[in-house]
């Protein structure tokens, strides 16, 4: 497999050339790192979202949008596909990367974290990256500094300059899509999470509606969890039968059914006391290849319809 932050610099490279398209804006930081506005003071718009969630996947998913309906109300649907589920959703788009440098906090996804290939998900895999380029999106109501930068280079063994942080506020357009992009990456991860082989993943389809944006990022991260919890529709084709199979949906978890503005007020926002199980999609299909296929979950429209304020 090439490296995937060899494929994901083209992508912030295009977004590097047409910022003006996109509504981001590029900085270049006094160390040489260079950080892309998508959505904390620029307007970054779907087409930004999209090329972001791209992006987080390391260029191994066909990213897309489409129109649908929540609860009889037109909103945007974000589609992410891929044939390379554990790399693309596990070793790149999963936001495991959390960052507290000199006052800066942050979650990073992207194909960066595959140069430090620390987290247990990268043994499982057999996969460590080795580029000279780093590209780390951040999730975060600021810009990361050089500082910040500095430690991303350090820990990923590549020099500052080398480093690309394409950054947005959960409360932002390409905050939105990028979250509704995620279902299928939840579902992988849930699978991991109860001892399934992510080598044992062929592909993964998944699809979301994409959130009004708020004026907080509190809501903003309420609603991106609802969208996939209560409106994730997942597709998975796997190589093995395994008992996992049939608690990938958000329905297994003891805490469904409530919007997650309640859940984390349930926990004061402490995400150790959420009961992992509801970090799934909504509704799951699985086919086991040569073998049984298992359907869970379904949509739950009333919730999103509360959720987004459409009601």
């Amino acid at each position: 497999m090439e490296s995937l932050n060899r494929m994901a610099i083209e992508l912030a490279d295009e977004a590097l050339e047409f910022a003006a398209e996109l509504g981001v804006t590029p900085h270049e930081l006094s160390n040489g790192a260079t950080a892309i506005d998508f959505g904390v003071d620029a307007d970054g718009g779907i087409e930004a979202g999209l090329l972001l969630t791209e992006l987080q996947t390391g260029g191994l998913a066909t990213v897309q949008s489409r129109m649908d309906t929540v609860a009889g109300t037109p909103i945007p649907h974000v589609e992410v596909t891929t044939d390379h589920p554990g790399l693309a959703l596990l070793g790149s788009q999963k936001a495991g990367w959390e960052i507290s440098e000199e006052g800066f906090e942050g979650l990073g996804s992207g194909p960066a974290r595959a140069l430090v290939a620390e987290e247990t998900e990268f043994q499982a895999l057999d996969y460590a990256d080795t580029f000279d380029l780093a590209v780390l999106a951040i999730e975060s109501d600021q810009l990361p500094t050089a500082a910040v930068t500095a430690h991303i280079a350090d820990r990923a063994g590549v020099a500052p300059e080398a480093v690309y942080v394409p950054t947005c506020r959960t409360a932002s357009v390409a905050g939105s899509v990028s979250g509704a992009g995620r279902a299928a990456e939840l579902a992988v991860f849930r699978l991991f999470e109860l001892g399934y082989d992510p080598e044992d993943i062929l592909t993964a389809s998944g699809s979301a509606p994409v959130p009004p944006v708020p004026g907080d990022e509190e809501t903003a991260m309420g609603r991106v969890n609802d969208s996939v919890v209560y409106g994730g529709q997942v597709h998975l084709t796997v190589r093995e039968d395994h008992e996992a199979l049939e608690d990938v949906a958000s329905t297994a978890a003891v805490t469904y059914g409530e919007p997650f503005r309640e859940i984390y007020a349930h926990v004061d926002w402490d995400l150790s006391d959420i009961d992992p199980a509801v970090f799934g999609p909504a509704q799951v299909t699985i086919d086991v290849r040569g073998g049984p296929t298992y359907t869970a979950g379904d949509v739950h429209e009333a919730i999103l319809a509360e959720s987004f304020g459409l009601e």
